[in-house]
């Protein structure tokens, strides 16, 4: 589990560093946000541990960046606050725990580990292809984290497509999974359903393989 700590305080940081490497995760440690931005944007972390009163601005803020950006790891709020009012902002701002200095590491530890299998319990329910990511229980599609609304068929055809990602599915399969095995089908409707798909996932989307049918192609993330 690779973490970020943003944490000013060098006495409260290395303690944080030194337990939790001890417990086996991997920290990566900056005192500014600046700095958190930097390594927000090129590397992969877990889980965030956001101090508020920072040299270079108030965490709060940077957390509404961090998820206006949609960046969705679990955030956990240091602070040496206490107040209903500061923990209610930050939780609204998006947030997931908050910690009250002074705290055991232990707790701490503890806490990561929840945000961690809460975090894993969503993806669980999630298929993602690129920048595309599926609810499967909400029937939700996000690209590049923005809500993409599609018909019931246009559902059906993706969820397909992502059920069997280096398959080539033939039309007539296809066909089948919308409509049953019917011959009073427009020749066209499956392709305007293509069609559409494109248009909202971007055309690499769906591959045509001719003469064989379609295939799930790239969705990429867009900068």
């Amino acid at each position: 589990m690779f973490v970020l700590l943003v944490e000013d305080d060098d006495v409260i940081a290395d303690a944080i560093c030194t337990y939790l490497t001890h417990q086996g995760l991997a920290v990566e440690h900056v005192s500014t946000l600046s700095a958190a931005t930097t390594y927000m944007q090129s590397s992969n972390f877990d889980l965030c541990i956001l101090d508020l009163n920072l040299p270079d601005g108030n965490g709060i803020n940077w957390l509404s960046w961090l998820r206006d950006n949609r960046f969705s790891l679990p955030v956990l709020i240091l602070t040496a606050s206490n107040t209903i009012d500061d923990k209610v902002i930050g939780l609204k701002k998006g947030a997931d725990d908050y910690l009250v200095k002074p705290f055991d590491l232990r707790e701490l530890l503890a806490r990561l580990l929840s945000l961690k299998r809460r975090a894993s319990d969503r993806l669980s329910n999630t298929i993602t292809h690129g920048a595309l990511q599926y609810d499967l229980e909400q029937h939700k599609v996000l690209l590049n984290g923005t809500l993409v609304s599609l018909s019931r068929n246009e559902d059906l055809l993706l969820q397909t497509f992502l059920n069997s990602p280096q398959q080539i599915l033939t039309q007539s399969q296809l066909k089948n999974v919308l409509y049953g095995v019917c011959d009073d089908v427009a020749s066209n409707a499956l392709n305007v359903h293509i069609f559409n798909l494109r248009k909202k996932l971007g055309a690499p989307a769906i591959e045509t393989i001719r003469g064989l049918g379609f295939r799930l192609g790239t969705i990429e993330v867009s900068h």
